[in-house]
């Protein structure tokens, strides 16, 4: 298995910027995907990025252009740079980390609150 660890949720004033950060326990080399979701109360958990491993990116239609998903494997973190944020990009926001026929892992979750 492997563990997550979040970080980097506030709150912000709508305009402004979060990064997240999320580290993974063991080397993300072996990772077939890495990713961002984020979930609202009562709502279904939704994808916002993802990076595959042979680094290609998608992004959901709400965030493209403004949040920008990334990662550093020497220091096995994955990244999320949200920019213009906007008060609807209030959510708890988790990372997924996938490896194909051993383990699909979730962190803890971080809450990015946006104010108008």
């Amino acid at each position: 298995q492997v563990q997550l660890v979040e970080s980097g949720g506030g709150l912000v004033q709508a305009g402004g910027s979060l990064r997240l950060s999320c580290e993974a326990s063991k080397s993300i080399f072996s990772f077939s995907k890495m990713g961002w979701y984020r979930q609202v109360s009562g709502k279904q958990r939704e994808l916002v990025a993802a990076i595959i491993r042979g680094g290609s990116t998608m992004y959901g239609d709400s965030v493209k252009g403004r949040f920008t998903i990334s990662r550093d494997s020497p220091k096995n973190t994955m990244y999320l740079q949200m920019n213009s944020l906007k008060p609807e990009d209030t959510a708890n926001y988790y990372c997924n980390v996938v490896r194909v026929g051993f383990f699909d892992a979730w962190g803890q979750g971080t809450q990015g609150t946006v104010s108008s």
